[in-house]
């Protein structure tokens, strides 16, 4: 990282999108187009993510997991990506509760019905070939959950992966739901979405290549980058019915066949820790 130009990003590129990227969100405000050149690759691209991790005062519970769509699959061939999840952006949903989470005005909010994994115990540093059924066996639990998408700037998406990846992977929370109890019994998951209680999509989740191939893929991706999960990580699976843009004040629910729902409302982004409750 010492020359002038590394995978063709500008060695204090990674330095500026992530100083105006960890600003914006720490402030609550949107930006009004990306900060800099935009990453072509995914090392440039995770180099970026790094260095907004390392800027940002917040610990890692997680990691939120998402494919990588067919048209970026030849620049950006890996089949997933993965971002961080921070500890003031989990949230533990109770029955009944409608759990708030921050959406930047003027930037992306959506939000995504997902399968979430709790990792039981650490993972061993030096391993990087993960099976699915080694997976498997890192499992605490295995819960309904929800992602918050949101980053301050609106185009994220529609950028594309290099642009995703660089901004946290386009995480902004991961809302824990109800246990699913004897989940290796279990194939499949429906899923249904509804915002403002129109409906807006449903999905099916498969338990084996669905969330189990995203831990999979964490668990490798994570310790390729020197950062192996540990006990208690949350690992968000992926989007079952889709991804679905909601405003401030909005409200999302999502019931998953047979097992539960979550509800969901955004409200406007303040300042990152400016209090100590939610």
């Amino acid at each position: 990282m010492t020359s002038a130009v590394l995978q063709g990003l500008p060695t204090d590129g990674a330095e500026m999108i992530s100083e105006q990227f960890v600003r914006a969100r720490l402030a609550g405000q949107s930006l009004p187009q990306f900060p800099g050149k935009v990453p072509t690759n995914l090392a440039d691209a995770y180099r970026c993510q790094e260095a907004a991790i390392k800027r940002f005062p917040d610990s890692i519970v997680g990691w939120k997991v998402a494919r990588i769509g067919a048209a970026f699959a030849q620049q950006f061939p890996e089949e997933r990506l993965v971002g961080p999840v921070f500890q003031r952006n989990l949230y533990q949903a109770r029955v009944g509760e409608v759990i708030e989470f921050p959406v930047f005005d003027g930037g992306f909010a959506a939000v995504e019905a997902e399968i979430v994994l709790r990792v039981n115990e650490d993972a061993p540093a030096n391993k990087k070939d993960w099976t699915i059924d080694e997976a498997a066996e890192l499992v605490r639990s295995f819960h309904l959950g929800v992602e918050v998408a949101g980053s301050p700037l609106a185009t994220l998406n529609d950028i594309g992966p290099g642009a995703v990846i660089s901004d946290f992977g386009n995480n902004w929370g991961v809302v824990v739901g109800s246990a699913i109890g004897e989940w290796r019994s279990i194939e499949e998951i429906v899923a249904l979405s509804f915002i403002d209680d129109a409906f807006v999509g449903r999905g099916t989740a498969f338990v084996r290549q669905g969330a189990l191939g995203a831990l999979a893929f964490a668990l490798n991706k994570c310790a390729e980058r020197g950062r192996p999960l540990r006990a208690g990580d949350v690992i968000s699976t992926g989007a079952i019915t889709g991804v679905h843009d909601i405003r401030i004040g909005q409200r999302s629910r999502h019931v998953f066949e047979g097992c539960g729902e979550i509800e969901c409302r955004g409200v406007r982004a303040g300042q990152y820790l400016s209090s100590t409750t939610r």
